[in-house]
């Protein structure tokens, strides 16, 4: 098939903003929901003030403004860089709650027995309680994954050629509408499919033996 090797080159793109915008938004995730948890009243609200709004406004309409209204203030990135920025920070504000909820679910008598111990807040939390919330949060964090590499198909909107791009410049060059789009279609359902395995193979592993259902509660509130 002679437009195999763009659709390759766009699948190349959108696993590349899949990735690192998850591993992005994981880190900024973590910092959000320390804070929340954590941080005292002044940063608690700003992670949440950052949240809500993030969670509350469509990716769509966050992309516009990184892409379009940014270079009205000065801040002008190039079409890849601003669907990064967007596709991370949208996804920072979705990890943080469940990394909230995670954090929620572990009993606070390990907090209380870390410190016990002579471990600072810092260090309960570093070693005790964080290392814990992320190995929880993994059935969350795999979905999120898999709505970071459907949500890559918004980003051709601000001319990043990205899979969807691809089969659309293909189309329309070639009419073959139903055969590019459905070729598509199968990629994202393959892809979907096997990080899905992939993923569920890693939770039964790292699983925590008897906080499953407490986790489950913690994360459906975060929800």
């Amino acid at each position: 098939m002679e437009s195999l090797p763009s659709l390759l080159d766009g699948l190349y793109i959108t696993l590349i903003l899949t990735f690192i915008s998850l591993i992005a938004g994981l880190f900024l995730g973590i910092g959000l929901a320390l804070g929340r948890v954590y941080g005292g009243k002044i940063v608690s609200a700003i992670c949440i003030g950052y949240i809500e709004i993030i969670r509350g406004t469509p990716l769509l309409v966050q992309l516009f403004i990184i892409y379009f209204a940014f270079p009205s203030i000065g801040i002008t990135l190039e079409a890849i860089d601003a669907a990064l920025l967007g596709l991370s920070l949208n996804s920072g504000a979705y990890q943080a709650e469940y990394l909230r909820g995670s954090i929620q679910s572990i009993p606070s008598g390990q907090m209380v027995a870390a410190r016990t111990i002579g471990m600072t807040k810092l260090q309960s939390i570093k070693n005790i309680v964080l290392p814990q919330a992320l190995r929880i949060s993994i059935p969350a964090w795999s979905n999120e994954l898999i709505y970071l590499l459907k949500y890559t198909s918004i980003v051709y909107i601000i001319q990043v050629k990205e899979l969807t791009a691809e089969g659309k410049f293909i189309a329309a060059e070639t009419f073959k509408f139903l055969e590019i789009f459905a070729i598509i279609a199968i990629i994202y359902l393959v892809l979907t499919i096997v990080f899905s395995t992939i993923i569920e193979k890693f939770e039964k592993k790292l699983r925590i033996p008897g906080l499953g259902e407490k986790a489950k509660i913690g994360l459906r509130n975060a929800l």
